[in-house]
């Protein structure tokens, strides 16, 4: 059963997504910088995490949460950039914590991801060619700790089918789950930024953009999954 912070940020979440797709910015500017600071307040009265643990995972919510204000504007590359450092600052975050519970990159595991980003460092290059060093840039911090969140060793239990951990009981077997929901999300954000022209097309892909990232941080942020 979901605590009162982590119901409190799906319904954060809802609230955000709905204000995206409709337009509805003040809506937005109210609910999208409360999700993490709700993620964080979970982590902060966990009794189970080890205090290193629990000061690099709430300093990545507190880069995130820099991230969110940053992008509640999407349409404003200066803003987008920024944004995108405030999130490499949290990626990096993680990325720790899973090296320091044993997390490695495998070569099964890092292939696709490397294809992957390589492949939209190609098209930011040709496209958007003003935001694509500082993305591409974001874009390997990205792909190092979706790397390590599927790494078989953090989820013993759990099958791995491609390079991803199959969800179970087990809080760490979402990691996986969750690193390919951010992938998504921001892979839909360089699309979006590339070829959504119309209004209405680009306030739904920012929906989706939404809800798969609040997805992500959702399984990423469990305190669970850090113990």
């Amino acid at each position: 059963m979901a605590s009162v912070f982590r119901t409190g940020f799906l319904a954060a979440a809802a609230v955000t997504v709905f204000g995206a797709v409709t337009g509805r910015d003040r809506w937005q500017w109210a609910a999208k910088p409360l999700m993490m600071p709700l993620l964080a307040a979970e982590v902060a009265r966990d009794p189970k995490l080890a205090a290193t643990d629990r000061k690099v995972l709430l300093g990545s919510l507190a880069a995130a949460t820099v991230g969110d204000v940053l992008l509640i504007d999407p349409d404003d590359d200066r803003r987008l950039i920024a944004g995108a450092s405030s999130f490499a600052l949290m990626q990096t975050g993680y990325a720790t914590l899973w090296r320091r519970r044993g997390a490695r990159p495998r070569a099964a595991v890092a292939a696709p991801r490397v294809g992957a980003w390589l492949g939209a460092a190609a098209l930011m290059r040709a496209k958007a060619p003003t935001v694509a060093l500082p993305l591409t840039a974001y874009g390997a911090t990205l792909g190092t700790a979706a790397v390590l969140a599927s790494d078989p060793e953090l989820a013993p239990g759990a099958r791995n089918i491609a390079g991803l951990n199959i969800p179970n009981s087990d809080p760490r077997s979402r990691l996986g789950v969750g690193a390919l929901l951010f992938t998504l999300s921001d892979g839909l954000i360089v699309l979006r930024r590339i070829f959504a022209r119309g209004s209405r097309s680009r306030r739904v892909s920012e929906g989706v953009i939404l809800a798969t990232y609040a997805g992500a941080q959702y399984l990423l942020a469990d305190p669970r999954a850090h113990r």
